[in-house]
């Protein structure tokens, strides 16, 4: 019985993480956003591909994987659908355009929030605890006397006293 609890104990530790808590936020907020993509797509960027191209709606393009029996209304993806496998390209298409408006879209937000982490980040200097190894030129301590990836002994650095 006491192993259920240190489960128990360890599931909620997991699940408390910030970066679980963040995940699920941004899932939920990701769903909820994609439902407005797929608005936009179908109400706003279809109709205008459909002006632009003469009236085609890519929702309605299919070609039937079956022979249809004669008088059988296939005139939509759904009626055809009701009858047997078809190859639906339209719909295809429309999750195509749905995937870049959101990878724009996404991508925008994240150099948008890259943009506002950098200036944070220069608003703030640090102090420099590291040093680059003039050998191997990876970053090092800046105390270190001996580099610990390519093992080569580094100058010592004096600091210069200025006399009055």
């Amino acid at each position: 019985m006491g192993n259920k609890k240190g489960i128990i104990a360890e599931f909620k530790e997991f699940v408390l993480r910030g970066n679980v808590v963040d995940l699920a936020v941004g899932v939920i907020i990701g769903a909820a956003f994609q439902t407005i993509v797929n608005s936009l797509v179908k109400d706003i960027i279809s109709p205008l591909i459909g002006v632009i191209t003469g009236g085609v709606d890519f929702s309605n393009k299919f070609v039937p994987l079956y022979a249809a029996p004669a008088g059988a209304d296939v005139s939509t993806l759904s009626a055809a659908q009701e009858l047997g496998p078809v190859f639906a390209y339209g719909s295809f298409i429309t999750a195509v355009i749905n995937f870049l408006i959101m990878a724009s879209v996404i991508f925008m937000m994240i150099k948008v929030i890259n943009t506002l982490r950098g200036k944070k980040q220069q608003a703030e200097p640090a102090a420099s605890t590291d040093k680059e190894c003039p050998y191997c030129f990876t970053r090092i301590n800046v105390n270190a006397t001996r580099c610990p990836n390519c093992t080569s002994q580094l100058p010592v650095q004096t600091e210069k006293v200025q006399e009055d």
